[in-house]
């Protein structure tokens, strides 16, 4: 019986072509290679969707039965895979992998045309879509077209009107947990980006970022009328609307228009008898 099953193993390895190299299964959606057939249809369920193994608990669908078994570990609790540097404990192999990369510092994914390096191979294909410009997940509401699937997942939302990532401070709720993660510094006054120039500290990255251009001088965002140019998107349009006499802002007490919000707040304490600089 051994023998049986180590001739079998064998063939196995040899119909593979693994010990050959070999890569004889092509995908004909996008052309990948595989070695074993059995990996070729695993493949293909991502360009058919299909997800034929499904947990008995959650009824979560999975491509291949790994997934699933990985998948089952969060309903058993066997978290079989621990971080000898913290602790924090995995329920496969390949997660606790990824995680070391955070202590180690390792980001062994290169991006040829670029340079830039990541700690995953998906962050990798992600990223490689600035270059090539692909992007293969498509709104069936407007045909918006995104490269990530997390970004149209929150982009439909605009349309559907959900708002799953609410406050518990103050109720307020939001379309994408990044957004609430950012609102919540306004309660306690976080401020993790700062500036190392002047020691400035922000609530987001994207507001570092723009205030560093005012150290470098960089303004990436020029005016196609009068060459003027801004440090960030919205002194841009601001300054548009004296070319275009567009007022957006307008007073609901006596319909006076304004081209920039903090003007029309200004303007509204005149109704109010707000005087809050005294």
């Amino acid at each position: 019986m051994n023998e049986q099953l180590h001739v079998h193993s064998a063939e196995c390895r040899y119909s593979c072509g693994i010990h050959r190299g070999e890569h004889p299964y092509t995908c004909e959606v996008c052309n990948k290679a595989f070695s074993c057939k059995s990996n070729l249809i695993i493949h293909q369920r991502k360009h058919s969707g299909e997800r034929p193994y499904v947990c008995e608990v959650c009824n979560k669908t999975f491509s291949n039965k790994s997934s699933l078994r990985t998948h089952q570990r969060i309903h058993s609790g066997d978290s079989r895979y621990t971080c000898d540097v913290c602790n924090k404990a995995f329920y496969d192999r390949s997660t606790l992998t990824r995680h070391q990369r955070i202590h180690s510092g390792e980001r062994p994914y290169l991006c040829e045309v670029c340079s830039k390096t990541f700690s995953e191979i998906g962050h990798l294909i992600r990223h490689n879509r600035v270059h090539t410009g692909v992007r293969p997940h498509t709104c069936d509401e407007c045909n918006k077209a995104f490269s990530e699937k997390s970004t149209l997942i929150a982009h439909q939302r605009i349309h559907s009107g959900e708002h799953p990532y609410s406050c518990e401070v103050c109720n307020n709720a939001f379309s994408r947990k990044s957004n609430l993660i950012t609102h919540l510094r306004v309660h306690s006054g976080e401020r993790p980006y700062k500036c190392e120039v002047c020691f400035k500290s922000f609530s987001q990255r994207t507001h570092l970022v723009t205030h560093k251009r005012i150290h470098s001088g960089d303004r990436p965002y020029a005016c196609i009328v009068c060459k003027n140019s801004f440090i960030d998107k919205g002194s841009l349009m601001n300054h548009q609307r004296m070319h275009s006499s567009e007022r957006p802002y307008s007073c609901e007490v006596c319909n006076n228009a304004f081209r920039r919000k903090n003007n029309l707040i200004t303007h509204l304490r005149v109704h109010s008898g707000e005087r809050p600089y005294i």
